[in-house]
């Protein structure tokens, strides 16, 4: 008998509409391919290092910073237990510190995924930015393959599920 091709998805969440689609899309693929899901928010406390090293931040603001990102990482790592809750869709939720391509690669590496989502880019031209350099990096150096989750009926999907 044949492996399944996917066996264990990672999503990477950010927060933003995209990603939250990306999830969805993830949960409603968990679950029609009984397969294990993990979740992924990253503090980017690498971009907060440059702003403090270019003194945009200082020290106070840029720990401030940090620790209200986490925060929103929890919320939003929640909510996504919460849509997987419903769908029947165990799903595994993690939040990491540093370079959001290098954290998303490192847990894509332990749980051996076979397939990274992440949401499709937003209309804000420096979110786009920031996010278009770390999808970048993922798709470049990620030993699995990368869907980037642009599906226009993606709420369509997941109520069906």
């Amino acid at each position: 008998m044949m492996k399944p091709v996917i066996s264990d998805l990672v999503v990477g969440i950010n927060g933003s509409d995209a990603s939250i689609l990306a999830a969805k899309y993830a949960i409603v693929l968990a679950k029609q391919q009984r397969c294990r899901l993990t979740a992924v928010y990253v503090v980017d406390t690498a971009t907060i290092k440059q702003l403090t090293l270019s003194k945009i931040f200082i020290q106070e603001e840029s720990q401030e910073y940090e620790h209200s990102l986490e925060a929103n990482g929890h919320r939003y790592l929640s909510y996504i237990g919460e849509l997987a809750r419903p769908k029947g869709v165990k799903i595994e939720r993690e939040i990491r510190h540093g370079a959001v391509y290098t954290e998303i690669l490192k847990v894509a590496d332990e749980k051996q995924a076979n397939l990274i989502l992440l949401g499709g880019w937003e209309r804000d031209r420096s979110t786009r930015d920031i996010m278009g350099n770390s999808y970048r990096e993922i798709m470049i150096n990620a030993k699995c393959s990368v869907l980037l989750v642009k599906e226009p009926s993606v709420d369509h999907l997941y109520k069906l599920a």
